[in-house]
């Protein structure tokens, strides 16, 4: 298996366990990632928040953990990645107003190359425009963002990940297991046991 090299955009408030879980499992993987966020560089960090489901009408949010970048958002170039990852939480609401961060997803998706949103990561995906004619899951309160996209929302299971061509999409990070697999799948690798 060849390692591939993914960008993970991240910022504020990135969900903990949808930024936590994929860096550190592809990471032992063999993949390369690298997290970055507008205006920070490596060895800079960012705040997580823990979204939990307790039986609210929407999750709960509580502080999470210091989540350290390792590469210079100035110094990326989308051309040398093989594929975008997007975690969620509170950041994609505000990462969707840079407009390089915007470039960047549209020239992943002219690529064809593999993108994984989950949670709120949909944001993003909404906002440069590449969900017209497509389907996508999120959570739910994505929705409306997803559709006013022109896309189709797809409401599954917390635990379920939907695929379509090069997007792999989940509702939030109880689908972690469906969602790194089916990326993986997207990526070329293969674990045996």
């Amino acid at each position: 298996m060849a390692a591939k090299k993914i960008l993970m955009l991240v910022g504020d408030y990135v969900e903990d366990y949808e930024v936590m879980v994929p860096f550190q499992a592809l990471l032992m993987i063999g993949h390369q990632v690298h997290a970055v966020c507008p205006g920070k560089k490596s060895g800079q960090t960012v705040r997580t928040a823990i979204h939990d489901f307790e039986g609210d009408q929407t999750y709960s949010e509580k502080p999470g953990h210091l989540f350290a970048l390792n590469f210079d958002f100035d110094a990326v170039n989308a051309r040398d990645y093989d594929a975008l990852l997007v975690p969620g939480g509170r950041a994609p609401e505000y990462l969707r107003l840079n407009e390089k961060v915007l470039e960047w997803v549209r020239d992943f998706d002219k690529a064809g190359k593999p993108i994984a949103a989950v949670c709120h990561g949909a944001q993003l995906l909404a906002a440069a425009g590449i969900l017209a004619g497509r389907e996508c899951s999120a959570y739910p309160a994505c929705a409306p963002e997803v559709r006013l996209a022109g896309g189709t929302y797809i409401d599954i299971d917390v635990n379920q990940v939907h695929v379509q061509g090069n997007l792999v999409t989940a509702p939030a990070w109880p689908a972690h297991p469906a969602w790194l697999s089916a990326f993986l799948g997207l990526l070329g690798t293969s674990i045996s046991l």
